[in-house]
């Protein structure tokens, strides 16, 4: 059986949504409770920089050139390379969810950093 890695809305999550839950939002989702979300993992070293996130403003005619700079942002980061081995550690147990905030679900970070992994996991 294989697993998958998913990207999933914070506030589509329902109690019997399974796999691994991995918050990746540096800030956490408004309105949403701890117990309620119960992330396994909040891994706020591989978002987007501040001044990165704050540049975007989830403005669509950014998105690609955020694309683009998030990326390069990922492709220096130790802690992306490490975040790539723990997700490929856990797809081989069971699915790996990558939770963001972010209205849309087209234009966001959670997306970007998915595809990111995926690409990472077939090189190695």
């Amino acid at each position: 059986m294989t697993h998958e890695l998913r990207v999933m809305r914070v506030y589509d999550l329902t109690p019997e949504t399974a796999g691994y839950r991995i918050l990746v939002d540096r800030l956490w989702p408004r309105g949403v409770r701890k117990e309620t979300l119960r992330p396994d993992r909040w891994a706020k070293e591989i978002t987007p920089s501040p001044e990165l996130r704050k540049w975007f403003g989830h403005t669509e005619e950014r998105f690609e050139e955020f694309s683009s700079l998030y990326r390069a942002e990922l492709d220096c980061s130790s802690a992306a390379q490490e975040f790539v081995r723990d997700v490929a550690s856990m797809l081989k147990e069971q699915d790996v969810l990558l939770l963001y905030a972010a209205k849309s679900r087209t234009c966001n970070h959670a997306v970007i950093l998915r595809d990111w992994v995926a690409k990472q996991m077939k090189q190695a």
